[in-house]
């Protein structure tokens, strides 16, 4: 299968022939882009050796508000050499599971990364980072260890066969010009759902997600969606539409929370 081209093939009777980049009815590319940059953990991170090289190493990835991955990274580690000499750098960020590898979605993000030097911006990025990594707390504050962000170019989607795409920054994007209120708000509302509305809170991923039962607990919140984590698991609920401060944040999670109620009669 691998990643080719959404129009290669020829139409077989069972499935419609497509032109090159033209995604199938019904299919919303860009949607599924946004779910994989915000729900999957650990991801490829491809940088360029001094010798020209590209070089690929695993790590932990969350977002910031507008959804610029956030890296955790050691000053020993080979990748963080390279990309203080060069900060060009692709992230690969696939969903797992049975069968065939290639026939679940995967998300290439590619751009710039840039190490964080303000402690204001550094204590944000921290604290998205561990409330999807809660384990790195133990290593976040060494001296070796920086936070960086991927200043996003472009992303190549492949949601399996015939279903690619390629989006720019803008698009992929979260837009948080106008939601200084609700980005201000983020730790005492994750605080207060996690701990009052904790049954809310599986409601979003069982009910309205479709994921199997667990512990689960708002992990962030940015205009455009909720994420969510069970141990080692995450899932991304999308708004409906944007919210940009706390009034509205309340409103439409009270009636998210009556929508799964609902769909469970």
């Amino acid at each position: 299968m691998g990643d080719q081209n959404p129009g290669a093939g020829e139409a077989d009777g069972r499935r419609p022939q497509q032109k090159p980049g033209e995604l199938p009815p019904g299919y919303d590319g860009l949607a599924e882009a946004k779910r994989l940059l915000r729900s999957i953990r650990a991801g490829a991170l491809a940088t360029l050796g001094p010798d020209g090289f590209p070089f690929a190493s695993l790590v932990n990835v969350a977002t910031d508000f507008d959804g610029a991955p956030i890296l955790l990274l050691s000053g020993l580690s080979g990748h963080t050499k390279h990309l203080l000499a060069d900060r060009r750098a692709s992230l690969l960020l696939a969903e797992t599971g049975k069968g065939d590898p290639l026939a679940h979605p995967r998300l290439s993000v590619t751009g710039e990364a840039i190490r964080c030097e303000d402690e204001t911006r550094r204590a944000g990025l921290k604290a998205r980072f561990l409330a999807r990594h809660p384990k790195s707390a133990l290593y976040a504050d060494f001296g070796d260890f920086s936070f960086w962000w991927l200043e996003m170019a472009r992303a190549n989607l492949n949601g399996g066969f015939a279903r690619a795409a390629e989006y720019t920054a803008e698009q992929l994007r979260t837009d948080t010009s106008q939601s200084a209120a609700l980005l201000a708000l983020e730790a005492d509302a994750l605080e207060h759902m996690n701990a009052d509305h904790a049954q809310a809170v599986q409601l979003y991923a069982t009910s309205l997600l479709g994921e199997a039962q667990g512990r689960w607990r708002a992990t962030g919140i940015d205009p455009d969606g909720l994420d969510l984590a069970a141990g080692e698991r995450t899932a991304r609920l999308a708004f409906p539409h944007r919210v940009n401060d706390g009034a509205g944040l309340s409103q439409l999670l009270a009636e998210l929370a009556t929508q799964a109620r609902r769909s469970q009669i």
